[in-house]
């Protein structure tokens, strides 16, 4: 019997202890299926109180209804106008992406959310042999690295002191370009592509300002091969990357985009390797037989290790000095994060001005008239005019309210959730600032659409692109605003107004003023559709 007792009581525990784990594996599944539940509940309350948008498509998202018109800072502004005038959300594939569309929207972004959404996104073209931890300052997320750069720009590289000191370098590179532009027109018979001797200008202007040489001189085999691999970059950067979009596609590179640009980021960072390289053997000697560059700021770099790293590693180097040439930008939908040209920025301005200008030409005579009242026909136009030309002022700021180089600026990240103007701003979210929307928003401006540069000598229009007027942020605002605003003041007007002072400008093949092409091109910058071609008439 008490065998048998034994055996069942044995047996009574082992059944015991099977209903014992069953319940257990029972109330564990029931609690991970009540926190799953949870959890997906949570996460549709954050959908739901995400800002306003189109009802994304399975998988794709809204990428379809972003493709009704070809440039897409105006697909985004349209879609803005239905579903969210100051803030809209998008999915681009499962890309969570929010829209900024107001100058007040942008006010609250920058004013009060400038820290936590201050982050980058990483694009999969920008991942490759050197990483994610990128040297540039504008793909690093914010943190020492990121104020350590940011401090080279602010107290090395655009200085006033050191701008100052430099003008004679901004001099010497438009005049080539002016000298061009003469020798290729043949004296004013022909006429001549003018966004490509801007570009050619503002490239060397960088190349000197860093490494104290011409990179495009026509007898460096060097420079054409850098400027070459530079343009790839730029070609390929400015496609569009379903890998993105499509997270599930990246390590398949369907498009080839991730393998062609690290070939020629590859090929570029050993020529900006070689000017290093040049510049290390006899820096002593030479240091004093010239002014001090940027890559000699880079190389004698000596930091705390509290805020970034005692020395820049010749990686990093690598990086800055051709992010400097090739300035990384990102455009969600129709581009990606990627390097495009700093000079291309400073182009696709000029270009436009120019355009504008010869398309109105009642604008063009205001601008010449206070040009030539203000510089005699036998004197050069500098640096100590630009402040006595309010108008030549004037229509750069037009030029960039309606032709904004970055549409979108450099998009921003949210680095930790939070919440703005009563809507949830996830993690890891995209922020596009659609400083085109905002610069023809008609609700701020008055005839939005037209150029029109007297709006900027008005007492109540007297606005500046610094980032404090936020209905005109073409180079955006708070600490990720552009650095270089400082360089870009004096260059801008310095080329436009020295090619007014020293020619006449008439379109050429015979077009008419009106008649003129002013559509849209999106690639790297905004640029025009039709690339300008005018004559210049010496003066």
């Amino acid at each position: 019997m008490r065998m048998e007792g034994d055996g069942g009581t044995v047996h009574y525990q082992m059944e015991y202890y099977y209903e014992l784990t069953g319940f257990v594996l029972l109330l564990f599944l029931c609690v991970h299926w009540v926190n799953r539940r949870h959890r997906h509940r949570r996460h549709l309350e954050k959908l739901r109180c995400l800002p306003p948008g189109p009802t994304p498509w399975p998988v794709v998202g809204n990428i379809f209804q972003l493709a009704f018109v070809k440039v897409p800072h105006e697909s985004f502004a349209q879609l803005a106008r239905v579903h969210g005038p100051n803030i809209m959300t998008l999915w681009l594939g499962s890309m969570c992406t929010v829209v900024i569309s107001s100058n007040e929207a942008a006010r609250e972004m920058f004013k009060n959310h400038d820290v936590v959404l201050a982050g980058r996104k990483i694009y999969e073209c920008m991942k490759g042999d050197f990483g994610e931890e990128l040297g540039s300052m504008i793909t690093a997320q914010y943190g020492p690295k990121w104020r350590m750069l940011r401090r080279l720009c602010n107290t090395e590289f655009f200085l006033n002191s050191r701008l100052d000191a430099t003008s004679g370098i901004r001099h010497r590179c438009i005049d080539k370009m002016m000298q061009s532009m003469h020798e290729a027109s043949g004296s004013g018979a022909n006429s001549i592509d003018v966004g490509r001797f801007f570009f050619l200008m503002a490239f060397n202007l960088i190349g000197n300002l860093m490494f104290s040489k011409d990179l495009l001189d026509s007898k460096s085999k060097k420079g054409a091969r850098f400027f070459h691999h530079a343009g790839k970059v730029m070609e390929y950067g400015g496609k569009p990357n379903v890998a993105d979009f499509m997270p599930f596609l990246k390590w398949l590179d369907p498009q080839g985009i991730r393998k062609n640009m690290q070939l020629h980021v590859r090929k570029a960072f050993r020529i900006a390797g070689g000017f290093i390289e040049e510049r290390m053997v006899g820096l002593e000697e030479k240091a004093n037989k010239r002014s001090k560059d940027f890559l000699d700021v880079l190389l004698e770099y000596r930091g705390d290790d509290i805020e970034g790293p005692s020395v820049l590693s010749s990686t990093t180097i690598n990086i800055i000095v051709f992010v400097s040439l090739e300035k990384p930008i990102t455009f969600s939908f129709y581009t990606k994060e990627m390097f495009t040209a700093g000079t291309d920025t400073t182009t696709s301005t000029l270009e436009w001005a120019m355009a504008e200008l010869l398309h109105n030409p009642h604008i063009y005579e205001k601008l010449k008239t206070e040009l030539r009242n203000t510089i005699s026909p036998d004197e050069k136009f500098e640096e100590k005019h630009i402040d006595h030309l309010p108008y030549l002022k004037a229509v750069i700021k037009e030029t960039l309210r309606l032709h904004p180089p970055l549409p979108f600026l450099v998009p921003h990240m949210a680095m930790q959730s939070c919440q703005m103007m009563g809507y949830n701003i996830p993690k890891e979210t995209q922020v596009l600032v659609n400083v085109w929307a905002i610069g023809r928003d008609p609700r701020t401006w008055e005839d939005a659409l037209e150029f029109k540069p007297d709006r900027f000598l008005e007492r109540d229009k007297m606005v500046d692109y610094k980032g404090q007027h936020f209905e005109f942020i073409p180079f955006g605002s708070g600490r990720r605003m552009c650095p270089a605003i400082p360089l870009v003041s004096r260059l801008l007007p310095m080329a436009l107004g020295s090619i007014l002072h020293k020619f006449d400008w008439i379109l050429g093949d015979g077009v008419k003023a009106k008649e003129l092409d002013m559509s849209e091109r999106m690639g790297i910058t905004l640029r025009k559709a039709i690339p300008l071609k005018a004559i210049p008439i010496p003066y």
